[in-house]
């Protein structure tokens, strides 16, 4: 956890002294109505909130401490919600839906808010958070935090929270997933970077989603160049599997100067000569990456490529010399397209170097089609020409359902969006997918006739 910049603090010192002068406050602690504390919130909430947006955008290590420093009494509790609800969902979780480490900083909130003056204020405010929160928490992490509870009132709502469904996982999950989605649209992702490889074990989980968080979005990320510098040049991370992911989540993702890029390539170069089994924990690596829900494109691949010091012998040189010429000359021009046919063949085909190259084309295909409007489909119909081609050299099963179901995704758009039968756009599209799926045995006549078969409306009983 960063420290909180001066200029930072100084203006939310002003903001707590003018919420302790203010009649609103005044006005609650006369009548500790909640309407009036309502008023209070609707005031000063959104100050509070214009600066933590500043502190997530430009230094957003701080973020943690700007938290702490929130659960001061002088603030009356106000933000506590937000902030509650920022901490459940910055843990890291698991493959079971659980957090992969007790959550300090949401325990630390958690007793600000049971220990606060305001809690029956407070708590109408966060019922869903603590109940994902526990959902998310081991029951003995639970009873022990209850166990510190002495207030009958507040230990009973507490309990309370613990909802009986979220034992099951499928509902954990759909809860988290719901829960989620009310923040979507907001910036509240933080970090702590290792120094220790113990650290490292760690931490990695949760510097991974910050870094692939950060790095999709438009924020200034200068203030990370020199945690990023430490953490690359620190030589006790060099055999660390968790080591090499994060590097390579740094080298697909982040911005770096010549500095930092520098550093990358000497770092990711040791990594490369000390480790015997580099070049297979690398491609797994990778094949995570691209099943992510950020697969790298064409612009992180060159990124990353061009970090790569291919006078390296080995399979990564490789890789990347394929992909410098997929990209230098286009994916469905012909010299690349053998330049794959070339590399695949060399390869046994379920190994996972060819399993990487598989995913990196159908990256770059899933980016064509999921951007093309509905009036281009006339692309598509050529762009067809690359698939059937790639999907001869690959031979994979999985590749070409995953290439019907892409397809099938973009027709179902077009048949949305062309709505007239007898409408030339229709019958062209029609007459061509029926012809062309039949033949790439993406479906069968019965099928295609059932997606192009007119739905009638029901009628509305009058």
């Amino acid at each position: 956890m960063e420290k909180l910049a001066s200029v930072y603090q100084t203006q939310l010192d002003n903001i707590k002294a003018t919420i302790q002068n203010s009649d609103l406050l005044s006005a609650y602690l006369d009548t500790e109505e909640s309407e009036d504390y309502k008023a209070l919130a609707e005031h000063f909430e959104p100050q509070i909130q214009e600066l933590y947006i500043k502190v997530a955008d430009h230094h957003p290590l701080q973020l943690e401490a700007l938290e702490e420093q929130l659960l001061d009494n002088g603030f009356e509790g106000l933000y506590i919600p937000k902030v509650l609800g920022y901490a459940v969902l910055r843990g890291h979780v698991n493959d079971k839906t659980k957090y992969s480490r007790p959550q300090n900083h949401f325990k630390k909130i958690l007793q600000a808010i049971v220990s606060s003056s305001n809690f029956e204020m407070i708590s109408q405010r966060t019922g869903q958070s603590i109940q994902i929160g526990f959902a998310l928490s081991s029951d003995i992490w639970i009873t022990n935090f209850l166990n510190g509870i002495e207030n009958k009132k507040v230990k009973y709502f507490l309990q309370s929270q613990k909802l009986e469904k979220y034992r099951n996982q499928g509902k954990r999950k759909a809860g988290l997933y719901n829960y989620r989605r009310q923040f979507q649209s907001l910036n509240y992702q933080s970090t702590s970077f290792p120094s220790e490889p113990s650290e490292l074990v760690v931490l990695a989980p949760s510097v991974k989603d910050f870094l692939i968080f950060r790095s999709h979005k438009n924020y200034d990320n200068s203030s990370l160049n020199n945690y990023l510098k430490e953490f690359i040049t620190n030589e006790k991370f060099r055999n660390m599997n968790e080591f090499l992911e994060l590097l390579m989540i740094i080298g697909f993702y982040m911005k770096m100067d010549d500095e930092l890029s520098g550093l990358f390539t000497k770092a990711f170069n040791s990594v490369r000569s000390s480790n015997p089994g580099f070049e297979q924990v690398f491609f797994k690596n990778l094949r995570e990456v691209q099943e992510g829900s950020f697969p790298p494109g064409i612009e992180e691949d060159k990124k990353f490529s061009a970090l790569v010091d291919k006078s390296l012998d080995g399979e990564v040189s490789n890789y990347f010399t394929l992909t410098d010429t997929i990209h230098g000359k286009g994916y469905i021009n012909e010299e690349a397209i053998d330049a794959v046919r070339v590399y695949y063949d060399s390869h046994e085909g379920r190994s996972i170097q060819n399993e990487c190259v598989r995913a990196s084309i159908f990256n770059y295909f899933s980016g064509f089609l999921n951007n093309l409007e509905p009036e281009a489909y006339h692309d598509y119909f050529e762009m067809n020409k690359v698939f059937t081609q790639y999907m001869g050299i690959f031979s994979n099963q999985k590749f070409n359902q995953d290439l019907k179901d892409l397809s099938l995704k973009y027709v179902k758009k077009l048949i949305k969006r062309f709505t007239d039968k007898r409408g030339k756009d229709y019958q062209d599209i029609k007459k061509w997918v029926r012809t062309t799926f039949i033949d790439l045995s993406f479906m069968k006549e019965k099928e295609l006739v059932e997606l192009f078969k007119t739905r009638r409306k029901k009628k509305v009983a009058v």
